[in-house]
């Protein structure tokens, strides 16, 4: 194996493990804003690291232009399509879980500890 592909290899398997944290992240967090987060940036990570990775493989070739072309797109697009559903939930009015006093203030005067 050539360092080359040593270093695709690396790339493609730290993407896939993004993919896989923002998998969990969208299953396990409560609210759309924390889920939509977790999306947003894990999955635009490991989606950007796993096609880098197989550009590597490719080289200078047609298709790898394409591979950084939609790159470049998924890198511009998806963190923009979260901002737009995040603004749209937020104009909806739509709470985030745990909205409100904290549990660990809960009974105590403003200024007491």
């Amino acid at each position: 194996m050539t360092p080359l592909e040593l270093v695709a290899t690396v790339f493609v398997f730290v993407g896939t493990f993004f993919g896989l944290v923002a998998t969990v992240g969208i299953i396990r967090l409560p609210d759309l804003y924390s889920r939509l987060h977790a999306a947003s940036k894990s999955d635009t990570l490991g989606s950007v690291l796993s096609l880098a990775g197989l550009a590597i493989v490719l080289g200078i070739t047609t298709e790898s232009m394409k591979l950084v072309f939609l790159l470049v797109f998924l890198f511009v697009t998806s963190p923009t399509a979260a901002h737009a559903i995040a603004r749209a939930a937020k104009e909806e009015e739509v709470e985030p879980v745990g909205e409100g006093e904290a549990p660990w203030t809960a009974g105590t005067e403003e200024g007491e500890p």
